[in-house]
């Protein structure tokens, strides 16, 4: 037990840690400027955007594809917000000073990133009906999760999480579509 205590205070430790330094790109205006651009499309703007092209472009199969994406998102969106309710780990910003501060968020707590669990879920969805999207999705999707680590907003943990939990999300309903 003890050794296992040790391990998640090294973890703590080094996810704090990168966070911080991770955060600190945020100073350069370029950088913070591109990654709050980022994360606001991420606030759901390019995803539905991309459900509305793939609806009428794609017919009827596109409607189901757009119905996948959104069962899963809708999913992603009860466990995300129940996860940060019972987990209630403050937001980096809130509890050290020395992380840069460049976003604002949307709600009070940290764990998981909801942003990165969206990404992932219907960056995986879009791509499993149209692999010929991945050149434009995933950098986005990689990019929207460190964009909540630059803003000062999420650990690089949270991120993680959040990305864990978009990608089992995808592979529950893929079968059911």
């Amino acid at each position: 037990m003890l050794k296992l205590q040790q391990t998640l205070g090294w973890v703590q430790s080094v996810d704090s840690r990168l966070c911080v330094q991770v955060s600190h790109t945020g100073q350069y205006r370029l950088i913070r400027n591109s990654f709050r651009a980022i994360s606001r499309l991420g606030d759901g703007m390019f995803w539905y955007l991309i459900m509305l092209v793939i609806a009428i472009t794609q017919g009827q199969a596109g409607m189901y594809h757009c119905l996948h994406m959104l069962t899963v998102g809708l999913t992603g969106t009860l466990v995300y917000k129940w996860l940060k309710h019972r987990t209630s780990r403050p937001r980096p910003f809130q509890v050290r000073q020395d992380v840069l501060l460049s976003g604002t968020p949307l709600d009070y707590f940290s764990f998981p990133s909801g942003h990165t669990l969206h990404a992932v879920a219907f960056g995986m969805v879009a791509v499993q009906h149209y692999p010929q999207l991945f050149p434009v999705i995933y950098p986005f999707v990689v990019l929207v999760g460190i964009s909540r680590v630059v803003l000062g907003l999420h650990y690089p943990s949270d991120v993680l999480a959040g990305a864990a939990i978009g990608y089992m999300l995808v592979i529950m309903y893929s079968p059911l579509f």
